[in-house]
């Protein structure tokens, strides 16, 4: 069976390409999806839900202690401090997006990114935020495939 990965019909800002998948993802076994752990002033993300891709979950744990395995961490008006705390309580491989003012200095974009932040990104536009999300998922699953070969040597 073949299956064209690059077909673009019309246009489908955010979203896939490929449109003609031969499966139901309703028929998809039941597993982890992906899940953005929101911290922080959440009015500053609304609309966030809506940009993500279907099946992706937004939740707002009490603490960093409530961020699951493989969540995606978001920390609303990140400050140098917020990265930091995030950075000594999560594993390693728990991507963090540091989300900043509009209007935030340059010394503050690069302090949380010395921090640990694998991204920051300035202001919140639900549509750009969501795209960073995606990327920094599509990262953790490129790491994953990509160190196949070295786990199974051990």
């Amino acid at each position: 069976m073949l299956v064209q990965l690059n077909r673009h019909i019309g246009d489908r800002s955010f979203a896939a390409t490929a449109t003609d998948l031969p499966m139901n993802p309703a028929h998809l076994p039941a597993g982890p999806r992906p899940t953005v752990a929101v911290f922080g002033h959440t009015g500053r993300v609304p609309g966030l839900t809506h940009h993500l891709p279907t099946g992706w979950l937004v939740r707002h744990p009490a603490d960093l202690d409530g961020v699951a395995p493989g969540d995606l961490v978001l920390l609303a008006g990140a400050t140098i401090r917020d990265v930091t705390m995030a950075r000594r309580v999560l594993p390693a491989r728990t991507q963090v997006v540091a989300l900043v003012d509009d209007a935030a200095p340059a010394e503050m974009v690069a302090g949380v990114l010395t921090a640990g932040a694998d991204v920051c990104v300035r202001g919140g536009q639900p549509a750009i935020l969501a795209s960073h999300l995606v990327a920094c998922r599509r990262r953790v699953l490129a790491d994953r495939w990509s160190n196949m070969d070295v786990q199974g040597r051990h």
